[in-house]
């Protein structure tokens, strides 16, 4: 019975070690998560200011090959 129990503790400590470890990647993660999406704001702002700047410029994504 005691080597049972023994055994219970040992995968309750390693089961509370794995949730410890998990939650500091997922604090990271977040971190990660919210720098990215303030670079990827300020990228989208950069741009659209670039834009503005650039008035009845046409759209090189949008025009035809030369050979059409």
């Amino acid at each position: 019975m005691s080597t049972q129990i023994d055994a219970l503790e040992e995968r309750i400590a390693h089961l509370i070690r794995m949730v410890d470890d998990m939650s500091d990647v997922i604090a990271r993660q977040d971190t990660d998560i919210t720098r990215l999406q303030s670079q990827v704001t300020r990228l989208i702002l950069r741009e659209a200011e670039r834009q503005n700047e650039q008035p009845g410029g046409v759209v090189l994504g949008d025009e035809r090959p030369p050979h059409y």
